[in-house]
């Protein structure tokens, strides 16, 4: 079994093996508090000119990681699920605080 931290993901680019796209970098992760397990890889939107305006975040499910390698992660996301997966997280927050 190969072990990693989740700073260890922060280092490794997000490929898409769909059209060889670099997707970016892991800055962010979605947790199943309940069952201790990941379950989304978030990259942040890119800001846009100046600081101005921002580009929604990626949001990428675990069942989407094809190989977690030494260099990289591989995902398989055709470009319709690249539209599903982009979201602004701040006005789609999946979790709520008690």
């Amino acid at each position: 079994m190969r072990r990693c931290s989740t700073a260890d993901l922060r280092q490794l680019e997000i490929i898409n093996l769909c059209d060889g796209t670099r997707l970016g970098y892991a800055t962010d992760f979605e947790f199943d508090c309940e069952d201790a397990r990941i379950l989304a890889l978030v990259i942040h939107g890119t800001c846009g000119f100046f600081g101005f305006g921002r580009e929604e975040d990626l949001v990428i499910p675990w069942h989407k990681i094809e190989c977690i390698g030494e260099d990289t992660i591989l995902v398989k996301l055709s470009q319709q699920e690249l539209s599903c997966y982009a979201c602004d997280r701040k006005k789609h927050r999946k979790f709520h605080f008690s």
